[in-house]
This record gives C-alpha cells, sequence and structure tokens, in this order.
C-alpha cells in the first residue's frame, strides 16, 4: 500500500474518533457545570475540557475570554481549531476522498453524510438549548462509522490503518480524561458531591459508567475508577484494551510487510506489557499523574514512530 494512502486511512479513523471523544467532553462539561455549585467549580469544569481535548494552548493563543459559550464554540463549530468537532469532520471527509476506493460503500456514506449535514450547522446549532442534540448526533455518526468498518471491511492493511487511528486516538484520550481529573482520584478528603461529580465526570467521559457498575457491583470508588480505565481490558476505551488492539494490529502490518518491523512496533509491546502486568496499587503508589504524563508522552511519541515507519511518503 502507498504511503499516502495508509496515512489517509490512518488519519481518517483518527478524526472521526476525535469528534466523537470532543462529543462526549462537552456533554459531560454541560452535565458537570449544571452540577457545580460555585462559579470557580463550574469554570474548572470547562477548563478541565480544555486540558482534556489538548486545546487549551490554542484556545489561549487566540485569547479567548473563557466563558463556556466561547470554550464550547471553540471546541464544537471553531474551523481554526483542528481539533474542533467540525474541523475533525472536514479532515475526516478529506482523508476519505482521497482513498475512496479503499473504502466500503457504507463507511464513505457515514463520512459523506455526515460531512454533508454538518456543512448545514449554523450558530444556532450550538446554542444552550440545541447543543445536547448536536453531540448526541455528532456521537451516533462515530459510532456509525466505526461498526461500518467493523462490519464491512476486509481485515486487510486499509482496515488496519483505520484500526491503529482510531486505537492510537482512543487511547490517547482516556489517559488525558483520566490525567486531568487524577486530583480527585487522589484526594480521598475534598468535597465528597464534588469529588462523586468528578467520578461520574470521567466515566462518562469514555462511556464507562454503566460499565463500572457491571464489573464492580458497588459505589463509585476512586481507585477502582483508575483501574477500570488502564488495567481491565473487557473496556473497550480502557488504556490496556487500545494497546492490545495497537500491538496486534502492528503486528498484522509486520507480517503482511514479511516481517519487517520497527521501533514502534517494539513500543507498542512495551506500553502493553507494561499495562498487562500492571498492578493498580503500584501505579497508585507511584503517582498516578506522572504515570499518566508518562503515558501520553509515549503514546506522542508512539504515533511519531508509526508515521515514520509507515506513512511518510
Amino acid at each position: 500500500m502507498l504511503s499516502r494512502t495508509a496515512d489517509s486511512l490512518y488519519w481518517l479513523g483518527r478524526y472521526i474518533e476525535r469528534a466523537g471523544n470532543n462529543a462526549r467532553g462537552l456533554q459531560v462539561a454541560l452535565r458537570m457545570a449544571s452540577l457545580m455549585r460555585g462559579v470557580e467549580q463550574r469554570s474548572n469544569a470547562w477548563r478541565a475540557l480544555l486540558i482534556a481535548s489538548g486545546c487549551e494552548p490554542g484556545f489561549r493563543a487566540k485569547a479567548l475570554e473563557p466563558t463556556p459559550e466561547a470554550i464550547v464554540r471553540y471546541l464544537a463549530a471553531d474551523l481554526e481549531n483542528p481539533s474542533s468537532i467540525l474541523s475533525c469532520i472536514e479532515a475526516a471527509r478529506r482523508n476519505a476522498r482521497a482513498v475512496r476506493t479503499a473504502l466500503t460503500v457504507d463507511m464513505w456514506e457515514a463520512v459523506n453524510e455526515t460531512w454533508s449535514e454538518a456543512r448545514r450547522t449554523t450558530t444556532a446549532t450550538f446554542a444552550p438549548d440545541n447543543l445536547p442534540a448536536f453531540l448526541d448526533w455528532v456521537k451516533s455518526r462515530t459510532v456509525l462509522f466505526n461498526g461500518a468498518y467493523a462490519d464491512t471491511m476486509l481485515r486487510d492493511e486499509a482496515w488496519r490503518f483505520v484500526r491503529l487511528g482510531t486505537m492510537l486516538e482512543r487511547a490517547d484520550n482516556t489517559a488525558r480524561v483520566l490525567d486531568v481529573h487524577h486530583h480527585a482520584i487522589a484526594d480521598t478528603e475534598g468535597d465528597g458531591a464534588v469529588a462523586y461529580v468528578q467520578w461520574q465526570a470521567i466515566l462518562r467521559s469514555v462511556s464507562a459508567l454503566r460499565a463500572y457498575h457491571w464489573v464492580y457491583h458497588a459505589r463509585l470508588e476512586p481507585r477502582r475508577i483508575a483501574e477500570l480505565l488502564i488495567l481491565r481490558p473487557e473496556l473497550p476505551r480502557s488504556m490496556i484494551a487500545c494497546y492490545a488492539r495497537i500491538e496486534e494490529t502492528l503486528e498484522g502490518l509486520a507480517v503482511s510487510h514479511g516481517g519487517r518491523r520497527g521501533e514502534c512496533h517494539r513500543l507498542a509491546g512495551e506500553m502493553h506489557a507494561r499495562l498487562r502486568f500492571g498492578r493498580i496499587a503500584d501505579i497508585m503508589a507511584g503517582g498516578l499523574h506522572d504515570f499518566l504524563t508518562a503515558t501520553i508522552d509515549r503514546n506522542v511519541e508512539l504515533g511519531r514512530q508509526i508515521q515514520d515507519f509507515y506513512l511518510q511518503a
């Protein structure tokens, strides 16, 4: 496969996943802001969303007033923000169009129809009364695309590059969501009501609130939340589940390329092994924030190594 084709498929997967992650994050921030009592606490909920999405530097560079309305606009609709929902949909469609013949009909229709509908959004779409419906729509469209490529693509190189982009983006998002709320996991003596809202926010950001209760059959506990999102392979958005799929996908690519491997294969295997043999007690004792920050940095490096090994023209 040509590297430019692989690159478009890889980034198609990443941009679709990022749009869905941003929609979930905005839904959670809206919920947190409505439940938090103080103005400062509500402001912190929106700032946490900016940090988790990796968009805080860009937002600050535009010198915008950090109001909820400005943050919603920046994360949902600002085309100058490459990670906004509308920018991700635009970029996903551009990449899909470049590799149209590598996609199934269902995949192309999912992307193209999403793009067509997104172009019809107006300022009113992002008004407080209309925003929840828009975010639900974005989530449903990303689920539709993920289902389309999971159910209709041949398990060949094209499928592997879409899956690789999806899983790398998902792993990064889970680590960032947990890291931005690490203080709520570590602080056992804070405001109980506020902490409980933050614990729910962490789980809702990765669609895992019901999964938590199914796995643990217990009230929310911070250590178990961290364990679920980091070490439980049955949760599809957990870090260990994502890195297992990344390692598996890279191994499939290596086999299809005659066994040729590079630093990205070693790094993916190392990150997966670190989680496979990790224990939540050791992670917490060593510092959850340090662990997550190191994981985010290594995830960026893994993406760079994948780019160098497979995607450079």
